[in-house]
């Protein structure tokens, strides 16, 4: 019976010992565990700041890239077009009413140098007061002569070719042309008109 006795009080003595194992070992992982996602939050905002900074530094890069392609384009233009022999040819269109641009060509000195087909989206752009450069050359100073054809559509739906032609002198520095379309309104016809800007 004392044998009995004493186990069953060895055995409650254990049980009692691991319960306060249990208890004391509780508050230790629950410590562990905040400690533990505090170090992960702490992990995940330094990444954050990682990501942004890298994100601001690509950013920044991209910047450096667009500014560095414009001046190569800007430098490019100058080294092929220098601005004693440059000569810039535009298009543009008033109203566009009598005449719907299909194509042009252009000739500098009986040589052809540009033939554009327009798009219905780039005619568009032209009627709404835009301006295209049809061709950029380099030309020698003195005396040139300049022929547009413009084909399209003219008065009726009909289609309409016409010529315009300009002798222009190419002194030292740019010249710019501008190859512009008008409606004749008096006499309900296109007006194709070539001039010089100053």
């Amino acid at each position: 019976m004392t044998k009995t006795l004493k186990s069953l009080v060895a055995t409650a003595a254990l049980a009692f010992s691991l319960g306060s194992m249990a208890q004391d070992a509780a508050p230790m992982n629950a410590d562990s565990a905040l400690a533990e996602a505090t170090r992960l939050e702490a992990a995940e905002s330094e990444s954050r700041e990682q990501f942004r900074s890298i994100d601001q530094d690509v950013q920044r890069l991209k910047k450096e890239v667009l500014d560095l392609n414009r001046d190569l384009f800007l430098l490019e233009e100058e080294l092929l077009f220098p601005a004693n022999s440059q000569v810039a040819f535009f298009i543009s269109m008033d109203v566009g009413e009598y005449f719907e641009l299909d194509s042009v060509n252009i000739k500098i000195d009986g040589k052809e140098v540009a033939n554009h087909l327009y798009t219905i989206r780039e005619v568009d752009a032209l009627v709404r007061g835009g301006v295209h450069r049809v061709h950029m050359a380099n030309l020698k100073t003195g005396d040139h002569e300049l022929i547009a054809i413009f084909t399209g559509k003219g008065p009726h739906v009909r289609d309409y070719r016409r010529g315009a032609t300009l002798t222009f002198d190419k002194g030292i520095g740019a010249k710019y042309v501008e190859l512009k379309i008008t409606d004749r309104v008096r006499k309900q016809q296109p007006e194709f008109i070539i001039k010089e800007w100053e």
